[in-house]
């Protein structure tokens, strides 16, 4: 079988002798597959197409510093908006906009095709995620109708549960009860559309019981946009190795989340107590009406010096991805930062632009350029043509 241009040159070996970090990134496809900009900006009265550098974690002119090649942006709010269907389509078109401001720089891929144009133009290739099955409304015409708008995975849960599938969160504090969990005959009937339709399923903040429920029932590769390493950081979003090898089983990828407090079990009880300590200034947003997960992060972003004192090395990020290329090998794990939705990455990941320094680090442990190739964006790459309708 011909492989398109693209894929090659993502996985061809490069020439031989060790190529210096910064011409093997900038040469390499970077996906990213989880950013929370179109919410977070939203959140933040923020467009995504100025100099935002200490006011968000990206911005359009950062991601070409950094390297990033595709981005897959998340669609998301919380369970508490009144018509998520609706918040999703606002984002979507504050995405649309900012690519009809910058033709040059942006361009919307839907398809591999797409995805190899964007790269070979040297524009932002911009794709879209809906994270939170419950942004569908239980409506599989509104599954197809944001599919139609360009969004090509959907995060089958967030934190919340739908009545069709449930969470990491409410499975393991008892929300949703043991029978009651997984997948239901509208969630498995879902799956089945995302995989007529090509749409990635994420498995993302799914519980344990949707997720096994949704392997048994996928016939394409499953991504998680941002999850990370269970046996590392026992936090209940990240992944148990046997989740690994299933997803490795599937043809997927693991692309790993940089929130600090998934990478290193001890920050989350260190960052409650500071926001114990600032807890009348997230209230206060709160109270305006802003989602209590973005109301921290401004909280954070006023007091960095105090977060930055707590946040783990960068090292143990590629600790967590060692991990996943001993158990399974290197072709299922990628990058899926959670840029702009999380309030704190490892140290001297402090945006988009910093994408660089995974490549040196790599580069560091001995990986070959083909396998940070793989890493980097061929894995996802991989993944995005198996799930394509044939």
């Amino acid at each position: 079988m011909r492989l398109p241009a693209i894929l090659l040159l993502a996985l061809l070996p490069a020439a031989a002798g060790a190529q210096p970090s910064p011409r093997l990134h900038h040469r390499a496809v970077l996906v990213d597959t989880h950013n929370d900009f179109p919410s977070a900006g939203i959140a933040k009265d923020l467009p995504f197409d100025a100099d935002l550098r200490g006011r968000a974690h990206s911005d359009l002119a950062r991601m070409r510093q950094g390297g990033v090649d595709v981005q897959v942006f998340s669609i998301f709010c919380g369970p508490e908006q009144a018509s998520p269907y609706a918040w999703a389509n606002r984002e979507i078109d504050s995405v649309a906009a900012w690519v009809a401001r910058n033709p040059s720089a942006m361009q919307w891929v839907r398809d591999s095709r797409g995805f190899r144009q964007a790269v070979r133009r040297g524009r932002l290739g911009t794709m879209l995620g809906v994270e939170g099955g419950h942004m569908i409304e239980d409506s599989p015409e509104k599954l197809q109708a944001l599919f139609d708008r360009g969004v090509r995975y959907l995060t089958l849960t967030w934190n919340n549960s739908t009545s069709w599938a449930s969470s990491a969160l409410d499975e393991t504090t008892g929300k949703v009860p043991a029978d009651k969990a997984g997948l239901n005959a509208l969630g498995r009937d879902i799956v089945r559309r995302m995989n007529d339709l090509g749409m990635l399923i994420d498995v993302s903040h799914n519980g344990e019981r949707t997720f096994w429920d949704v392997m048994a029932a996928t016939r394409k590769p499953v991504i998680a946009s941002h999850s990370s390493v269970y046996a590392l950081c026992p936090h209940r979003r990240n992944l148990k190795d046997d989740q690994i090898r299933a997803i490795a089983r599937n043809g997927g990828v693991v692309h790993l989340n940089f929130y600090a407090g998934f990478l290193d079990s001890s920050y989350e009880r260190k960052a409650l107590r500071l926001g114990e300590r600032y807890r009348m200034e997230t209230d206060s947003l709160v109270k305006t009406g802003m989602q209590p997960d973005y109301a921290q992060m401004i909280v954070a972003e006023k007091h960095r010096g105090d977060y930055d004192a707590i946040r783990p090395p960068l090292s143990l990020l590629l600790d967590h991805l060692d991990h996943v290329v001993r158990l399974v090998g290197v072709r299922h794990v990628g990058l899926g930062s959670d840029f702009d939705g999380i309030e704190a990455g490892p140290a001297g990941l402090d945006g988009v632009e910093d994408f660089p320094k995974i490549t040196t680090a790599l580069q560091e442990r001995g990986y070959s350029p083909k396998d940070i190739r793989k890493i980097l964006g061929g894995n996802f790459i991989r993944v995005l043509r198996a799930n394509e309708r044939r």
